[in-house]
């Protein structure tokens, strides 16, 4: 039997797994309904939800900066990003699989996925400044700090 911290431990690493899993999901649907959407609908989409706003503000910061993403957003970044998103999401998806699985692959494999995606997060994020980017590296992080307690830990009980 576990000591309940050690217990509370393992649920924070399900509830992260499961949250991983669903975001993986979630960027998977994204990829796909990017992928059918055209650029004129994306853009003409940002224009109608910033109108109304660009009205009132014509310097709204996020406002101007959506339209003119949306103005600038080429097939090219379309395809890249739609070629991103389902690739980043499937592999989180199979590494979300073998975690809750319990397969020991997926441990090693896992904490070197997140770290690639951290690293590379942190390249965008010295591009964008988007906080967004923080806030999922952290959460990265978090993860992957869970996932190596775990995996210590399932080695400690197969050899036990």
């Amino acid at each position: 039997m576990k000591p309940a911290g050690e217990h509370r431990i393992h649920q924070f690493f399900e509830i992260s797994v499961w949250l991983k899993g669903a975001h993986a999901l979630i960027e998977c649907i994204g990829a796909v309904l990017l992928h059918l959407v055209t650029t004129e609908t994306i853009a003409s989409w940002v224009n109608m939800f910033t109108q109304e706003e660009l009205v009132e503000d014509p310097n709204d910061f996020i406002a101007t900066h959506l339209s003119r993403m949306a103005a600038e957003f080429s097939v090219a970044s379309k395809e890249f990003y739609a070629f991103y998103l389902l690739s980043h999401g499937l592999i989180k998806l199979l590494l979300v699989i073998g975690l809750l699985r319990g397969k020991l692959w997926s441990y090693p494999a896992s904490l070197a996925a997140l770290g690639a995606f951290m690293a590379y997060q942190v390249y965008r994020y010295s591009y964008t400044h988007s906080p967004g980017l923080l806030v999922l590296t952290f959460f990265d992080a978090v993860v992957m700090v869970l996932i190596w307690h775990e995996w210590r830990t399932v080695l400690r009980h197969r050899s036990a």
